[in-house]
């Protein structure tokens, strides 16, 4: 299973979402590569992804996709990512 966290840079947001989403899913005990990337490399680093997490601003830039696009309101809140994670691998 691959998870691309995505923001503007690729290194800052993503990054913390990356680490977060990490921490969640081996809480949940479910495997999955996580990788950070910026918003103009989303269609080669997420073409095969099963989730994107991103914020609300960057949704619409994603484009078509067949990966469940999760939007993160905080991402510090490993209960939002639990949640959110829960019900889009669950």
């Amino acid at each position: 299973m691959k998870i691309v966290t995505i923001c503007g840079a690729g290194i800052g947001s993503s990054g913390i979402l990356k680490v977060n989403a990490e921490r969640v899913l081996q809480k949940l005990d479910i495997e999955a590569e996580v990788v950070a990337a910026d918003i103009g490399s989303v269609k080669a680093v997420a073409d095969d992804a099963q989730v994107i997490l991103t914020s609300a601003e960057f949704v619409d830039a994603i484009g078509p996709t067949f990966a469940d696009v999760i939007v993160i309101e905080n991402f510090f809140d490993q209960q939002e990512l639990t949640e959110k994670l829960e019900r889009a691998l669950g």
